[in-house]
Parts: structure tokens; C-alpha cells; sequence
């Protein structure tokens, strides 16, 4: 058997961390029935980041699902700023308190993986952008990893397994791997257009066997309708990654491939985002697929409908404003909407997600939630 736990263990439980147990335990022997408030925060984010993106709540939606509990918060594709409640939950906590690991892992790791990418895409603008990064992670994993970098923003994804949680096709074309194979270039382009469904892109890989210019003049003038040349040339051979670019674009512009566009990937992020504007179109891999999680904490804030919380932290169950012109955010106790800096009218953004265990909302197709990040990050800097 694989080293994963099953739906069923992570829902009753079994993968908690041990002290919720003791916990669970002493509060069932003392026969301590409290009904809190609890709040799902991070209290800063990666690299000083200003916001960040909230997924995963599906997950955790499915995961407090039947317990006596009522749930409101942000939405899924939600942005969010420090401080802010991502998650409200009310009940005995006695009922829910050993599924929190498994709680905060369904919104930390998937909120991590839809921030980097909304920050990739912002960065890249219009150019397309795909997530390559699933064969670097855990494969049981690899759904929710697409899936999080689609919503986050990016153009598509490279896991088959996405398919049926985001209602969109995975994409891709040819590793190094056919090339060696099939032993040449001209051959291996020539065998993936007579193969492949023409409904795929024709985008080669021009970086193999020989200088990356004379293999996209190979791709060019062997296969009819190419869409583009993929470079992904290994570390040792890079040097100035954008003259190379440069040089690319030249000679295929002046033999009159214009149209044919130059796709780069490998060991990109953030900085080569902004040094590399040369491609036309990018892949990102472990960067995306292991980015920096979001370090959530849950953490009790009203006991018994008084406020009461711990060091450091504000006690108090709190509204979540925002902005809708300039995307700013602020946190209130009680008060429901308050004027922007900007002058706009900020309103709460949190909603009823759960009442007494029955789910309210209905999960949005992910195309959707995509959309609505765009529509959010486009109104802030990073």
C-alpha cells in the first residue's frame, strides 16, 4: 500500500496531531461542553507578500461536513491580506477539535500553491502560462496541486488527473525523452505531427541535441502548422537565458516564422519572470507545485460568547471588509461596512458557508473561481 491516508481516515480524525487527542480526552472526562469561536488566520505571509490567494476551502468544507457547527468565511479564489479571518467556526469545540491538522493542511498547502501562481500570473500579464510542476510532488497530491494553480491563474495544467476537478483538459506536447527514443529531431517532430491529434498544438522541443536555433528551424521546416518551439535548456547550458531567446526569434523571424512562438520552461519563478520577457508563453514546475504554504493557524478568539483568545493574537469574532474599487481590506469588530481610503464604500466579503453541518454554498466550476482572482489581483500590486 502507498503511505496516504484515505478519505475516510482523514475525516475521522486519524491524522491529526496527537495533543488534540489528549485534548479531546480530558475535556470528555472533565465533561467540558464550551461553544467557541474560532478563527482560521495567517498572521503574515511568504516573503512579505501582501495578499494571498484562499483555496482548498472545498476540502475543508467536505471535511466539516455533519459536524454540529455553523461555518462562515471567504469564498474560494478569495484574496485575502494578514490578519484577516479566512474561516470562522462556531460550536463545542469539544466535537471538532481533531480535525483541525487536517483542516488547516486542506487551506495551507492548496493557498499556497493559488498565491504563487496568481503572483506569476500577474506578473507575465496576457502571456500564456502552465503549470509542469505535479511529477515533483507527491502524486496523490497532484489533483488538488493543478487544480489550485489553475484557479490561481494560470492558463492550464500538465496532470491528466486534474481533468474532472477543473472541467478543463490537461495540456502538453513532447519530453526529451521521445526525442532520445526516436534518435533525431527531424524525425521525432515529423513523428509527433503525423501521430498526435491535430487538436494538439505542434509546439516542439528545440533544445536536445544541438543549439536551440537549429532546432527550431528543424521544427519550422518540418512539421506544417507549428505553434511553437519549447526551450528547456538546462542550467549548464544557459548562460544569458534571453539572448538565446533573442537569438531564436531572429532566425525564425527572418525565414519568415513570425507566427511560430517560443515557449521556455525550467527552473522558473518570480525573478526570471521578471528578468526573461523575451518567450511568448512559459511552463513553471517546482515553483508552483511546492511553493511556500500559507502558514494558517486556528485559533479560539470567543468562549461562551465572550471574547477570549491567547497572547498575540485578537480576541473577538471580526468582520472582513473589503474594498470593491481598489481591492483594500480591513478588519472590524461588529461594524459592517466603513468607507476606503479611496472613498468607496468597503462591505464584508465573509458568507454563510455552514449551518449546523449542512453545507450552503454550491462549488463554483473552477473556470469561474479563476476568473474571479483575475478580476481581484488586477486592482492590487504585488
Amino acid at each position: 500500500m502507498f503511505f496516504t491516508a484515505s478519505e475516510e481516515d482523514i475525516k475521522s480524525g486519524k491524522t491529526t496531531d496527537f495533543y488534540f487527542i489528549n485534548t479531546k480526552k480530558i475535556l470528555e472526562k472533565k465533561n467540558i461542553n464550551k461553544n467557541v469561536v474560532v478563527e482560521v488566520t495567517a498572521s503574515s505571509l511568504p516573503d512579505n507578500y501582501r495578499w494571498g490567494i484562499l483555496s482548498g476551502l472545498y476540502e475543508a468544507l467536505l471535511l466539516l461536513e455533519g459536524y454540529n457547527i455553523d461555518v462562515s468565511g471567504l469564498n474560494e479564489g478569495s484574496l485575502f491580506y494578514p490578519q484577516e479571518p479566512v474561516l470562522t467556526i462556531e460550536g463545542n469545540y469539544k466535537e471538532f477539535c481533531d480535525i483541525e491538522t487536517a483542516l488547516l493542511g486542506f487551506l495551507c498547502q492548496s493557498s499556497g500553491i493559488s498565491t504563487k501562481s496568481a503572483r506569476l500570473k500577474k506578473i507575465v500579464g496576457d502571456k500564456q502560462i502552465l503549470s509542469f510542476g505535479v511529477r515533483r510532488m507527491h502524486p496523490s497530491i497532484a489533483p488538488m496541486i493543478d487544480r489550485a494553480a489553475y484557479i490561481g491563474g494560470l492558463d492550464g495544467f500538465s496532470c491528466i488527473g486534474a481533468e474532472k476537478i477543473t472541467g478543463k483538459k490537461a495540456s502538453g506536447t513532447m519530453p526529451h525523452s521521445l526525442m532520445l527514443m526516436i534518435g533525431n529531431s527531424k524525425e521525432a517532430f515529423v513523428s509527433f505531427d503525423e501521430i498526435i491529434d491535430k487538436q494538439i498544438p505542434r509546439i516542439m522541443l528545440a533544445d536536445t541535441f544541438c543549439d536551440e536555433k537549429i532546432e527550431a528551424l528543424i521544427a519550422a521546416e518540418n512539421v506544417k502548422n507549428l505553434s511553437g518551439v519549447r526551450l528547456d535548456t538546462p542550467g549548464s547550458r544557459r548562460g544569458n537565458m534571453s539572448k538565446i531567446i533573442q537569438e531564436v526569434r531572429w532566425e525564425l523571424d527572418i525565414r519568415g516564422y513570425k507566427d511560430v512562438k517560443i515557449f521556455l520552461s525550467g527552473g522558473l519563478d518570480e525573478d526570471s519572470f521578471k528578468s526573461i520577457k523575451d518567450a511568448d508563453a512559459f511552463g513553471v514546475g517546482t515553483s508552483v507545485s511546492n511553493a511556500k504554504t500559507i502558514d494558517f493557524a486556528l485559533d479560539i478568539v470567543e468562549v461562551d460568547g465572550k471574547p477570549f483568545t491567547k497572547r498575540g493574537k485578537l480576541s473577538g469574532k471580526k468582520t472582513v471588509l473589503r474594498c470593491p474599487k481598489c481591492g483594500s481590506g480591513k478588519i472590524t469588530y461588529g461594524k459592517t461596512n466603513e468607507k476606503c481610503a479611496c472613498g468607496e464604500k468597503m462591505k464584508s466579503i465573509q458568507i454563510n458557508l455552514m449551518k449546523k453541518g449542512k453545507i450552503l454554498v454550491d462549488f463554483e466550476d473552477a473556470s469561474n473561481i479563476r476568473s474571479n482572482v483575475l478580476n481581484q489581483i488586477s486592482k492590487v500590486e504585488l
